[in-house]
């Protein structure tokens, strides 16, 4: 999955209540286009170009699936739903919101809708000093400057004065409360894709599995007879070994910690793919090896149905995968939803992602925050 990428937005206000004004942007953002993951104190400023009242303003930065255009289109919709109104008149004019995207990634774009990074940042005191709040690693992709090194060029010697802490949005969800969060589900069910987003948002550590290097899968699909017993036993020892080595790398007291698999996977596709003498031998090994595996704080279980799961793969296009038929996928999914009732010392979260789209729409990815979050006050 290609990861999120990462922009800075400079929002501000001079009309109506701004805090409220802004604070609810924040949120519409975090809601509709992106992970808000860092946010800047507030700051009064004076009206910059042309006389009004004072600004308050603010920079964040986010996470986002969306392109340049897709967040541009998206935070026009937002400015027009808090109730700006934009007019054809020349010249710059009071507003109740202005959000403005100041960089994304170290893109430069430059078009008649968009330009990237903004123009004018270098020349506006009120967008340096939030951005340097946010204290990231940020260098200007034409002049290659810092940050700093803009601040200490730029001619707007205009006062920029902290008013106000401002809320982060992720703040209220507080995932590391789990060590380890260990992200479940069936073929195509999205759980890397869910696990590699949350370990970004929340700056976690993170275990994947190694699927893809398995030389037996091609080759199960295509002889499931044949090759079953010795896929189940490669996965098994590959994944026991991928977890040792890598848990230990971290502290599992302190360190927050998202896989995009638990070990006891490999019990249930092996209940499924194996005749039944081969499953007790391969059951006497399991249960060897998962006595000595850490458990994970909580292990959540992605359901999607056998339509959605099979549209998945075929989007995805990994070529062995193709000829995966729906009735296997059924299986796998009874084999989860059986295991998972009987497990009386695992915290589970079972969510149904069958009609959601955490990667298109942020709304859904926030769903699946807000249910883990439930959970979590359970």
């Amino acid at each position: 999955m290609k990861s999120q990428n990462q922009s800075i937005l400079s929002i501000g206000s001079n009309q109506g209540n701004r805090l409220e004004i802004i604070q609810k942007c924040i949120q519409l953002i975090q809601l509709e286009i992106g992970t808000v993951f860092s946010v800047s104190k507030l700051y009064e400023t004076p009206s910059w170009g042309f006389e009004s009242d004072t600004f308050y303003n603010c920079a964040i930065a986010i996470n986002t699936h969306k392109s340049p255009q897709k967040v541009l289109s998206g935070i026009l919709k937002i400015e027009k739903q808090l109730g700006r109104i934009r007019s054809s008149q020349d010249g710059y004019q009071p507003r109740i919101i202005d959000i403005d995207i100041i960089s994304f990634e170290n893109e430069v774009l430059n078009t008649a809708s968009l330009v990237i990074p903004h123009p004018q940042m270098q020349k506006r005191l009120f967008v340096l000093l939030p951005m340097k709040d946010l204290q990231l690693e940020f260098v200007h992709p034409l002049f290659q400057k810092s940050l700093q090194e803009l601040i200490d060029s730029c001619e707007d010697k205009s006062s920029c004065k902290v008013v106000s802490n401002l809320d982060l949005p992720i703040g209220k969800y507080n995932l590391q409360q789990y060590n380890y969060i260990a992200i479940e589900g069936n073929i195509g069910a999205g759980k890397t894709t869910l696990a590699e987003k949350i370990a970004q948002d929340f700056n976690a550590k993170t275990v994947f599995e190694r699927f893809a290097d398995n030389p037996f899968l091609p080759k199960f699909y295509k002889d499931q007879n044949r090759y079953a017993f010795p896929l189940e036993m490669s996965f098994l020892a590959d994944r026991y070994q991928q977890l040792s080595d890598d848990l230990a790398q971290f502290d599992l007291f302190k360190d927050f910690i998202v896989a995009d698999y638990h070990i006891f996977k490999s019990l249930i596709f092996a209940k499924v793919t194996l005749q039944d003498d081969e499953f007790r031998l391969y059951k006497t090994l399991f249960d060897i090896i998962y006595k000595e595996m850490p458990k994970p704080d909580l292990y959540v279980y992605l359901y999607q149905n056998t339509d959605r799961l099979l549209h998945n793969i075929k989007r995805r296009g990994r070529s062995y995968e193709q000829e995966i038929p729906g009735d296997y996928l059924d299986k796998i999914n009874k084999g989860y939803l059986d295991y998972i009732n009987t497990q009386t010392n695992l915290n589970v979260l079972i969510i149904d992602v069958s009609e959601k789209d955490f990667v298109k729409n942020q709304s859904d990815y926030v769903f699946i925050l807000d249910e883990i979050r439930k959970k979590m006050e359970e």
